[in-house]
């Protein structure tokens, strides 16, 4: 590939290094010049432009990532579609993904021109996550250097594997103790249910019992008969060896103790073991904790059906470590600046009148477990990790902060939410903190917007890398929530009428970043009576 300043009489078929604004139209990077663009080009007065041209043998930057990608595929994977020169890989299924290191680190050293992404090593993904993404850096690869890492992709094992979580039926055993609080007792429960239901399995009835191995021993049997494929004990103090409480119960049940303690930080004192080919596993106490600890790791081999024994529990070391210490620095490191993690704030315009649903207002109906629209979508939201979240009212403003019932969030109020949509987003751009360095805006009609969908716009943004603004797409077409970095705030400030930021994405168009959801919630708004009728039957709202 030939690659620097051509001439325009030269530039036919060459693909355009930089984007050129002209009058009435825009050369984006990575055109390919035809002779109405090089017309367009000449008549502002261009004579020349960057740009890359093939040579013989030259693949282009979109076969040649869909070439890698379709032999680095397997099962329980599926491939995006290219564009400039990207493919990614997404999962099919909600699972725990495994990546041959060392497979990608062969693909990755055959040439700089090709990329491969991947997320870390067991990750945990739902479906449509994308897990890799396979990027061709240049316009062009030459032939035989493609040729070389197809072959690296395919030889040996697969690069990847995804093996999908099975939905178990789990049994939980709470020991007692005089003066435990019930309130410790149902923390356990909510966590350890959460815990279940994320990766895709369901509880059966919790059973108390006291702090003792034989009443253990006959609640995990009892747990067996009523069909528990995993078992899990939270005892009522912490177990400090394989022969305490808890651990014995599991062996009075007629089971055994495989492996005690593991090198992760929270959760040291798990205690593995099984009643014939059930897992029974006594959890620290960080598992009364919603907060990611060493159960989670256990848990998610386990409901992929691969190993968690001693073996398994030993190599966890590496990445054990989940929290922060409190081990004081040496001075010269605290006198060194702190560099933190871009801050992502959330707006949620719900101040709007809803004239399309009267006589009701669309923020306010409730659906069949009597939660607002609007409660459901900032729901969605604090399940994300955008923060703060702030709701901006105006019309009915007290029936929605009544509706929110006293989440977590700022209500900021719109005085002249009647002059337009934009009156709404300013209000909210301006109460922004200065500690956010983006802001998505969300609407208050998008129900089926989840907070796995905000957190992969939040993963996606980094100015710093030209994804300053990232917009969810589905089959080609923009939806919402929409991500603006801080930079853009000025502008949307000075908006007028009823008219939102989209404006500002033609103008901004290299910093634009597209992330396909694979879903059509990011299109769907419900603003009229009609339109609610097309909900899933568990969301569907009454009116």
């Amino acid at each position: 590939m030939k690659f620097g300043p051509v001439r325009l009489e030269d530039a036919l078929g060459a693909v355009v290094a930089h984007t050129h604004r002209l009058a009435g139209r825009v050369v984006k990077k990575g055109f390919v010049l035809d002779a109405e663009a090089i017309a367009a080009l000449r008549l502002a007065g261009r004579t020349e432009l960057i740009a890359a041209r093939f040579e013989p043998g030259d693949v282009g930057e979109n076969e040649a990532a869909s070439r890698v990608a379709a032999v680095l595929e397997s099962a329980g994977l599926t491939l995006g579609r290219a564009g400039t020169g990207r493919v990614n890989l997404h999962a099919a299924a909600a699972g725990l993904l495994r990546v041959n290191a060392a497979k990608i680190d062969r693909v990755n050293t055959v040439s700089d021109a090709l990329t491969v992404a991947t997320l870390p090593d067991f990750a945990v993904v739902a479906p449509r996550d994308m897990v890799a993404t396979i990027k061709v850096i240049p316009f062009a690869v030459a032939g035989g250097e493609l040729a070389e890492v197809e072959t690296a992709a395919g030889a040996g094992e697969p690069a990847f594997a995804l093996h999908p979580f099975r939905p178990l039926a789990v049994g939980l055993v709470l020991t007692e103790l005089p003066g435990l609080k019930a309130s410790v007792a149902e923390g356990t429960i909510a966590a350890t249910r959460a815990r279940v239901a994320g990766l895709t399995g369901r509880m059966l009835p919790p059973l108390r019992c006291a702090h003792a191995e034989a009443p253990i021993a006959a609640a995990l049997l009892a747990l067996l008969a009523d069909g528990a494929e995993l078992l899990l004990v939270a005892g009522a103090s912490a177990t400090v060896d394989r022969r305490d409480v808890g651990p014995a119960g599991v062996v009075a049940a007629g089971g055994e103790i495989v492996h005690f303690g593991m090198p992760v930080d929270p959760g040291n004192l798990i205690c593995a073991g099984r009643i014939g080919d059930v897992p029974a596993l006594v959890l620290p106490g960080c598992a009364r904790s919603p907060k990611a600890n060493g159960i989670d790791l256990v848990l998610q081999r386990l409901f992929a059906g691969l190993p968690a024994g001693g073996p398994e529990i030993m190599r966890m070391g590496v990445g054990g470590l989940l929290k922060e210490t409190d081990r004081p620095l040496p001075r010269a490191l605290t006198e060194k600046p702190v560099t933190t993690a871009r801050q992502v704030a959330a707006l949620v315009l719900a101040a709007g009148q809803s004239t399309r649903m009267a006589p009701y207002n669309k923020l306010l109906v409730t659906d069949r477990a009597g939660r607002a629209m609007v409660a459901r979508v900032v729901d969605n939201l604090l399940s994300s990790g955008a923060r703060p979240v702030l709701v901006v009212t105006g019309h009915r403003a007290a029936d929605v902060a009544e509706a929110l019932g006293g989440r977590p969030v700022t209500l900021v109020d719109a005085p002249d939410y009647a002059a337009g949509l934009s009156a709404s987003l300013k209000a909210g751009i301006a109460a922004l903190p200065e500690s956010a360095s983006a802001a998505i805006v969300c609407l208050g009609d998008m129900p089926l917007v989840t907070g796995r969908m905000i957190d992969r716009l939040v993963a996606a943004y980094d100015p710093d890398e030209g994804r300053a603004i990232v917009v969810p797409t589905h089959e080609g077409r923009i939806g919402n929530p929409i991500l603006w970095d801080r930079a853009y705030f000025p502008e949307i400030l000075a908006l007028q009428g009823d008219a939102g930021a989209r404006g500002l994405l033609k103008r901004h168009a290299e910093q634009v970043t597209e992330i396909d959801m694979g879903d059509d919630a990011i299109l769907r708004d419900f603003d009229t009576v009609e339109s609610l009728e097309t909900l899933p039957a568990r969301l569907r709202f009454a009116t």
